[in-house]
């Protein structure tokens, strides 16, 4: 490990099993060090999330811990919750409280009785809710985090950004981090940032791990081809983005009446129904996400390993985001672009595009290996994802291998299983307790 970690970032970095930090997070290190602004852009997937927490933990005073010294702004909610399960990996004593809508403002408020956390995380809109009510003190924030600050700073953004930022008056240091450029950015948040920290390659494309792919096509005949484009993958987890919910709607519906198991994902559903979604592809339920640019954002799903522009991209920014869901740190990933004949690709897509050679038959990929069960308790039952694990190896005779991803919501949890023992460990289960209290365990529907 490098000399310029710290015990708590070295504790934090085994926590969440690291061997090393890159170069664009040991710039980060130091250059906070020096108590200065930061403007940090780096392309999506290299690991900006922890450019600023790793340098936020040297600013946290152990000896107050127990009020709020950093507020972190992102611009959506599912960023809000990677970022605060990130933190919760690390496992330090420190303690950071999320705050996004879709749900109650007096539910989040109870969160802060007894010791505030030394950190919050929420999106504008929420956090100035709770800033006008007082929920917490910022008296002692001297940190202002804005991750995905182009974002945060969009049409629609721009004023409850300012009044935010005018809550924050104890505030001596700004870290803003995007994949993308944004000149205006550091003349409206009122500090000097001097050079932005610039680790962006080509326009933000990590080309190195990325292949590009085109998919030539008419309008007939667009959707057959991304079927057969996605069965060539062999069941490898990939994105389809479109541009409107009717489309990824209308695209999930083929692909599934076609036999692949996929999921949509958009700000038209239900937040659970979202939050299923992105369980069901990130525990490999299903191995294709089809989604709006919602997901292009925030959302740091492993081993994502193809991204397919069904619809182009409306902007370059949004080209670049759409591609850091694949190759994220080491990772190898492909983008591909369904393209009409005739047509010309905008100028942000690079020149030297391969068509792909799809097969002339497409062939089903073998099934998704894990089945989602709903479990009807949470975190409001005290029940944990050591007590769901425990509760199925012991009560459903599954080995440690046979249980997969689990998520606890407040009132809710999903567990992962292998597909063929789901049958199997429904049967064991059923009237079976968890810590003493009752529960419906199904499988996910939908």
């Amino acid at each position: 490990m490098d000399s310029i970690i710290t015990r708590n970032q070295i504790i934090a970095l085994d926590n969440l099993k690291i061997k090393a930090i890159n170069t664009m997070q040991e710039h980060a290190i130091v250059h906070c060090r020096s108590g200065k602004s930061m403007i940090l852009l780096s392309p999506t997937g290299t690991g900006k999330t922890l450019a600023y927490l790793l340098p936020l933990l040297e600013r946290i005073n152990e000896f107050n811990c127990k009020s709020v010294q950093a507020v972190i702004i992102v611009p959506t909610r599912e960023l809000a919750k990677q970022v605060s399960e990130v933190w919760r990996s690390m496992k330090l004593h420190y303690r950071m409280v999320a705050l996004y809508g879709g749900r109650p403002v007096e539910q989040e408020a109870a969160m802060f009785s007894g010791a505030s956390p030394a950190v919050v995380v929420g999106t504008p809109g929420r956090l100035i809710d709770h800033l006008k009510k007082s929920t917490f003190s910022v008296n002692e924030c001297s940190l202002v985090v804005i991750d995905e600050f182009d974002k945060c700073l969009e049409m629609g953004f721009r004023d409850e950004m300012e009044s935010l930022l005018s809550m924050l008056p104890a505030v001596k240091a700004r870290y803003l981090l995007s994949a993308t450029d944004a000149a205006e950015i550091p003349l409206f948040a009122g500090a000097d940032y001097g050079e932005p920290l610039d680790f962006r390659m080509q326009g933000g494309l990590p080309l190195m791990r990325t292949s590009f792919f085109s998919v030539t096509t008419t309008p007939d005949e667009r959707l057959q081809k991304l079927f057969r484009l996605l069965c060539s993958f062999n069941g490898e987890p990939s994105i389809v983005f479109c541009n409107f919910r009717e489309s990824v709607d209308e695209v999930r519906a083929f692909l599934s009446k076609n036999g692949l198991r996929c999921t949509a994902y958009h700000g038209a559903m239900e937040q659970k129904d979202r939050e299923l979604a992105l369980y069901k592809f990130s525990a490999s339920c299903v191995n294709v996400l089809v989604s709006t640019d919602i997901a292009a954002r925030g959302l740091d799903i492993k081993d994502v390993k193809h991204v397919v522009h069904y619809q182009r991209a409306m902007s370059a920014d949004i080209f670049t985001h759409r591609n850091g869901r694949t190759a994220r740190w080491e990772a190898d990933g492909a983008v591909y672009m369904i393209s009409f004949e005739g047509k010309d690709l905008p100028d942000y897509v690079p020149d030297t595009l391969m068509e792909y050679e799809l097969p002339k038959k497409a062939v089903l990929p073998q099934a998704a290996q894990w089945a989602a069960l709903y479990v009807g308790k949470g975190k409001r039952d005290k029940i944990s994802r050591g007590d769901l694990a425990g509760f199925f190896m012991k009560k459903g005779c599954l080995r440690a291998d046979e249980v997969g991803v689990i998520t606890v919501f407040d009132r809710y949890s999903y567990v992962a299983v292998k597909m063929n023992k789901m049958r199997e460990v429904l049967k064991a289960v059923a009237g079976e307790k968890i810590k003493g209290i009752k529960t419906i365990i199904e499988p996910v529907r939908g």
